[in-house]
Formats: C-alpha cells, structure tokens, sequence
C-alpha cells in the first residue's frame, strides 16, 4: 500500500512574505495565490506540511511559544480561506545561537538536513515519490533532494500561478 502524497511547504517567503523573523500576528503578511494554492493542493488529495527554519527562536528574537503561537495564526488564517495545513515543523536550532538549548552545529533538522521532512514521511505515512516540495532557498530543495522528495524553488510572485503551471492542473 502507497501512502498518502505531500506537499512540504516553506514557510517565510512561500506561504507569508518574508519580512525577516516573522513572528508577530501584524507580521503575517499572506503571498499572493497561497490560500488558492494550498486549497488546490487540498482539493487534489495533497497533504499539505510546513517545514520550516526559525533560527529566530535560537537568536532569541522571539520564543518557542511565539512561535508556535505565529504558526497556528498562519494555519488558522489560511483555513479562514478553506485551505487546510496539516502538520507543522519548525526548527529553532543554529550553529551560532545566542540560547545554548538552541545551539547546534548541523542540526538534522535544519535545511538543507531533510530531519523535518523524513519525520513528517514517518509520522504521516507519506509517500516520497508521490510528494514534492516548495521553498524559496537552495536549502529547501537540497532538503528535499536529500529526503527523496522532488523540489521546487518558488522565487516570488503567485504561488497559485506556480503551482497551476508546476501540477498542471
């Protein structure tokens, strides 16, 4: 039996405006097409994963709860739109972290490592073949490379338009 197909969406830059270390509700910013575009992937029977870097927790801009507390506004935001985000991964770890909790030199977890996505496979019984990611970065896409998850490098605009050209559909 093949498991369910997953799209692994970055966070700052995919589905918000990247406006460095978002982690304040004024923050939240959606791009252009996200809701549109998670509510597509939805509809297609994708399950649709956030794996995100937020070195902002180990610099100590901001806590672990703010940041849980930012990430479930964003989940609830975009369901306002019916575009349902499953689990959400975050990783506050950095080699150079100001909080020694939060200091590590390669964390797995931390793209380009694919930690968050082979926990999500694991956890969610995702199918890797089946499944793909978007980010903004290199490390997004080498994340996915490593965690046999095709990837994708969205450099701005409508991330509906992407996907409709990316899916076909």
């Amino acid at each position: 039996m093949t498991g369910v197909p997953a799209v692994f969406l970055d966070r700052d830059g995919v589905l918000i405006e990247d406006s460095g270390y978002p982690h304040l509700p004024e923050h939240l910013r959606l791009i252009p097409g996200a809701a549109t575009a998670v509510r597509r992937l939805n509809r297609l029977g994708y399950l649709a994963v956030i794996v995100t870097n937020q070195s902002g927790v180990a610099r100590g801009l901001f806590d672990e709860a703010q940041m849980n507390r930012f990430n479930a506004l964003l989940v609830k935001t975009l369901a306002k739109e019916g575009a349902v985000i499953g689990p959400v991964y975050a990783c506050p770890f950095h080699p150079e972290a100001r909080d020694e909790r939060y200091r590590h030199p390669d964390h797995p977890d931390r793209k380009p490592n694919p930690g968050m996505l082979l926990r999500a496979i694991a956890d969610h019984g995702i199918d890797p073949a089946r499944s793909f990611m978007i980010g903004d970065q290199k490390r997004d896409i080498e994340a996915a490379k490593r965690a046999g998850v095709s990837g994708f490098l969205f450099e701005g605009g409508d991330l509906d338009v992407f996907v409709r050209e990316l899916i076909g559909v």
